[in-house]
């Protein structure tokens, strides 16, 4: 997270620098803010791995607006079709996530993937309660939401 921060106040600095006050221009300087960490990574030991992750947090967005599409049509279809398909439940997911920030980060995540809602995280903070609106398989929906934590737990490590 410090590196990111480094990036953006790098990227704050090259706009206030050029006087061009666009999202281009934040882009750009972004960009060689970047580049210029990369650099300094070896020299600088909070900065070891920010060029991997920015890569595999390019990735996770990716990742994660597909899977918003996929979820959005399959809420719209099944609210405009007659046939309901949905067999709403709720199911306990295993965490690989320990600190409090990498569980709130995921229990937002699916809440904001529609058809599932976190409810609930147990008192050892080992367990994620959420309601499926879509229940057929349950063990593909926990090896999809088992998916979406090793993805985001790669970018938060």
């Amino acid at each position: 997270m410090i590196g990111f921060f480094c990036n953006v106040m790098l990227a704050l600095a090259w706009v206030a620098l050029s006087g061009s006050f666009t999202a281009m221009n934040f882009f750009v300087g972004f960009g060689f803010g970047f580049l210029a960490l990369m650099a300094l990574q070896g020299q600088v030991s909070v900065l070891d791995g920010y060029a991997k992750r920015i890569g595999r947090c390019i990735a996770f967005v990716g990742y994660f607006v597909i899977a918003l599409f996929k979820a959005n049509f399959r809420v719209a279809y099944d609210v405009a079709t007659p046939v309901w398909y949905m067999k709403p439940g709720v199911i306990g997911l295993p965490l690989e996530a320990r600190t409090d920030t990498e569980i709130m980060f995921l229990s937002s995540l699916i809440s904001l993937t529609p058809g599932t809602l976190s409810l609930d995280v147990s008192d050892d903070r080992k367990v994620l309660y959420i309601h499926a609106m879509f229940l057929q398989d349950e063990e593909a929906l926990r090896n999809e939401l088992k998916d979406l934590e090793a993805r985001l737990l790669g970018i938060m490590r």
